[in-house]
């Protein structure tokens, strides 16, 4: 029977997610070239690993070390994007992140004892840069669609989690070959690495597309500093431009693109949106986008399906979910009890307007 090792399995499956992506993004690659450039090195690092620990070709090890320190960067990279306008992030700039692998492949061919410390400050250094970023919440990735911004926060906080438990994998590896003389060594890094790289893809899947966010969990602003004078003119400024120029349509919409739009930082608005409305940015534009809804269930016959694209929303269970959310009630129940006649229709409050 031919042998084949686990993370060759893995291996494929991150290909299959990788191909997904390509196929989901074809009219923006470039947007998310990062993301798959770093879901390639993760299916790439799974077939070193198999090769290395299924057939113990420890020829491969020195590729293994120099791909590992490109890992770390590019889910800094790409995550980062999501933080900050996209055209900020040109090639150009991108070149110091290359200096880690480089330094390690020096130390490969002149000194190879500090390489594995090398690669274990690697992932400390970019796992803390992670949760800093993290650390602002799912509004800090300002240029993420809104519609999908919790499911890219999360993404990130499982990328920065594997970034950060490969130095402690590092360290009980260091603890068994000085009590064992390395007895669970292999058990420990194959298994590791392949659940590690299993979840990194997954992150850069989730991080990469497009598609909202479908669970239930209300991941709504903390508490947050008493609002000011400058708050409030922020916050009537995006009311403003919700109503007269009916952004929440833009299924693409993000809070980069808002705040953009305004003249002011991403940090601005999030905070003004917080403070002044007491929710976060999405389901602030969540809020328009059911209130328009609710005005065309209530003046048309179109079916759900069609209102639900016209309000911007594109998953039909996050419709349904920030529905329910906002009224109370599923789309078709709020049609069948609030079917005005015409005569009324314009005086009739509706959820998410702005008073």
């Amino acid at each position: 029977m031919i042998f084949i090792p686990l993370p060759f399995v893995v291996a494929l499956l991150l290909v299959i997610l990788l191909v997904q992506m390509i196929r989901r993004n074809e009219a923006d690659l470039r947007e998310n070239m990062f993301f798959m450039l770093l879901m390639a090195a993760y299916a790439l690092q799974s077939v070193l690993i198999g090769i290395r620990w299924g057939y113990e070709v420890r020829a491969i090890m020195p590729f293994q070390a120099v791909l590992a320190t490109l890992i770390a960067p590019l889910a800094w990279i790409a995550f980062s994007g999501l933080a900050r306008e996209r055209s900020r992030h040109r090639l150009a700039s991108l070149w110091p992140h290359l200096l880690p692998a480089c330094l390690v492949a020096l130390l490969l061919i002149f000194w190879r004892e500090p390489v594995g410390p090398v690669i274990m400050l690697v992932f400390l250094c970019y796992g803390v840069t992670l949760l800093w970023l993290a650390r602002v919440g799912p509004d800090g990735l300002a240029e993420s669609r809104l519609d999908g911004v919790l499911r890219s926060y999360r993404a990130l906080l499982v990328t920065t989690l594997a970034i950060l438990a490969s130095p402690v994998t590092d360290i009980i590896i260091s603890l068994d070959l000085e009590w064992t003389g390395g007895a669970h060594s292999g058990a420990v890094i194959a298994a590791g690495n392949v659940l590690a790289l299993l979840l990194l893809g997954g992150a850069a899947a989730v991080a990469s597309e497009t598609a909202p966010l479908d669970d239930d969990e209300d991941d709504g602003p903390q508490a947050t500093p008493r609002a000011t004078s400058e708050d409030s003119a922020v916050a009537a400024a995006v009311d403003a431009l919700m109503q007269s120029k009916e952004l929440y349509r833009d299924v693409d919409l993000n809070l980069g693109r808002i705040a953009r739009r305004l003249g002011l930082s991403a940090r601005q608005v999030s905070s003004a949106v917080n403070r002044i409305h007491g929710s976060s940015v999405s389901q602030y534009v969540n809020n328009q986008r059911i209130g328009e809804a609710c005005r065309l269930l209530a003046a048309s016959d179109e079916p759900i399906t069609r209102i639900m694209f016209d309000a911007g929303f594109l998953s039909k269970s996050n419709f349904n979910r920030e529905f329910l959310r906002v009224t109370g009630l599923s789309p078709k129940a709020w049609r069948l009890e609030h079917r005005p006649s015409k005569r009324n229709l314009a005086a009739m409050p509706l959820p998410g307007e702005t008073k």
